[in-house]
């Protein structure tokens, strides 16, 4: 059975501690994901599905990364390449090789759930994602950027035009933008929760088969 590698935007969620000594190293919500990853596995099949947040994300990509480089100088373009090391895998958004600092962009669906300051962007999640990233491209730094583009027509439905039509408010007001520094410390406990999750994850592969044999009549 082949070691499985967790992607980035998974370390939040296997990173969450524990509420009690008896839960271990994972805690319930952890383990309640990783049989969900399992099932993905043993059934071929992805739980994740689209939202209208999501598809907005997929499609604005292009042009949130040109308010990035407008309003920060720079020219970068979309990374295609996926790293992986012994515990995770993932492809970042934007590599600045030059500075070592990654870009990660999270377009806002509309004015209303665009965080105007870092501090109502802050999301432990997000925290893990780019940690894990720092660790596959050996960056220094790592930015969580959010961008307020406009939405396609076809998306925004019966919600106010003005939440959603925002080309028109200056560029650098619709960019928030929260850095974190490397730290090898966090990198040794997401290696830890890793090789715990890895391990329960075999675990409860193995209990599924056992608990449901294939049958036999004779």
């Amino acid at each position: 059975m082949l070691d499985i590698r967790f992607r980035c935007s998974s370390l939040g969620r296997l990173m969450t501690e524990p509420k009690t000594k008896a839960e271990g190293i994972l805690s319930v919500g952890a383990k309640t994901y990783i049989r969900e990853l399992a099932q993905q596995s043993i059934f071929s099949v992805d739980f994740e599905f689209s939202s209208k947040e999501t598809r907005k994300g997929t499609e604005v990509e292009g042009d949130s990364i040109a308010l990035l480089n407008e309003v920060r100088g720079l020219s970068l373009v979309k990374n295609t390449e996926r790293k992986t090391n012994d515990w995770i895998t993932g492809e970042c958004d934007l590599y600045d090789a030059e500075r070592r600092r990654g870009h990660d962009l999270k377009s806002s669906w509309s004015l209303s759930t665009f965080p105007a300051w870092p501090i109502d962007g802050e999301d432990k999640g997000y925290d893990w994602q780019m940690r894990g990233y720092m660790w596959l491209w050996d960056a220094d730094e790592w930015e969580i950027n959010y961008a307020l583009v406009d939405t396609p027509d076809e998306l925004i439905g019966y919600e106010p035009i003005a939440l959603h039509v925002v080309s028109h408010i200056p560029a650098h007001h619709r960019l928030t933008t929260i850095s974190l520094k490397r730290d090898k410390v966090l990198e040794d406990r997401m290696a830890e929760r890793c090789a715990a999750a890895r391990e329960y994850w075999h675990e409860v592969v193995r209990n599924f088969e056992q608990l449901h044999p294939e049958p036999s009549f004779a």
